[in-house]
């Protein structure tokens, strides 16, 4: 008895010292506000991919901001603002916005297109994170220059967290939209507008409560605004964004024009939403959202 409770003993102690190496292996692997932001491998695997060796400015704080919580109340639904610190011109503007956030099983969310009829190349969303990670948006002039901002955000299973709503319920609703100019925009300035979009964006990473199961990755991946037939915001996106996608962003409303939304997802349905925007000076409020 006395040797079966010392090797009891002995067996409980090994499992308890796996269980704590793995705890440090975990917290070693885990991504720290202290780390170099530049020195991240996937950072610097996907920027050679993407970018070559064209310099980055590393602190392009002139050029763009990038706001996002340093702890996320919910990992699913992360609030980000992507703010261009100068107006669209003709001859001086943000032609791109991509998004990266490290950790993410897809650490590529996609990127934002901008013209000079956006009148700011500024985009507000809501994202998921997996994991303690930096998230970082690139800018991209029309001069090809490229800048920077980074923020290390805290949070934990975005990506795999169940979804809000039931699969039927959130598959009967997608593609409901409600598109919006907010307050009034000053006179000869960018017009604030927001596009919310009913739909599930799953991740395929999610078990279902009830089924148990994991149902198929199903996103919006392309969103296209244009006002009086002009581009103001194209989005190339992933599952990385929240479910029942929101976006806020500027266009230039010069005189009556209609503002367009058309939405694609993952299974190739299109969706569509206009309104009507009459000249500056009037206000329409902002709509409610998606149910």
């Amino acid at each position: 008895m006395k040797f079966q409770t010392i090797r009891m003993a002995t067996w409980v102690a090994i499992a308890l010292v796996g269980v704590l190496t793995g705890a440090n292996l975990a917290r070693a692997a885990m991504a720290s506000p202290d780390d170099d932001p530049n020195k991240v491998e996937r950072w610097t695997d996907f920027r050679a991919g993407l970018f070559q060796n064209r310099p980055i400015e590393a602190h392009g704080d002139a050029v763009i901001k990038l706001d996002a919580p340093a702890r996320a109340a919910d990992a699913a639904i992360v609030p980000i603002s992507i703010t261009a610190q100068f107006p669209q011109t003709p001859t001086h503007y943000i032609r791109k916005i991509y998004l990266f956030i490290d950790q993410n099983p897809e650490p590529y969310a996609g990127w934002f297109e901008f013209t000079p009829d956006s009148g700011r190349a500024s985009i507000e969303t809501r994202v998921r994170v997996e994991d303690y990670t930096f998230m970082r948006v690139i800018a991209e002039t029309n001069d090809g220059r490229l800048y920077s901002a980074v923020r290390f955000i805290k949070a934990s299973g975005g990506c795999s967290a169940p979804a809000g709503k039931d699969d039927e319920a959130a598959a009967a609703n997608a593609g409901k939209m409600r598109l919006a100019t907010v307050g009034q925009a000053q006179s000869g300035g960018p017009q604030l507008a927001q596009l919310m979009i009913s739909h599930p964006n799953r991740t395929g990473m999610a078990m279902n409560q009830i089924t148990r199961r994991y149902a198929s990755a199903y996103f919006v991946r392309k969103v296209e605004v244009t006002y009086a037939g002009k581009p103001v915001m194209t989005a190339n996106v992933n599952f990385t964004i929240s479910e029942n996608p929101n976006f806020r962003f500027f266009f230039m409303p010069r005189g009556s024009g209609e503002l367009k939304a058309t939405v694609e997802d993952s299974q190739n349905h299109l969706f569509e939403s206009a309104i009507s925007v009459p000249g500056q000076g009037a206000t329409i409020s902002q709509a409610p959202a998606p149910k």
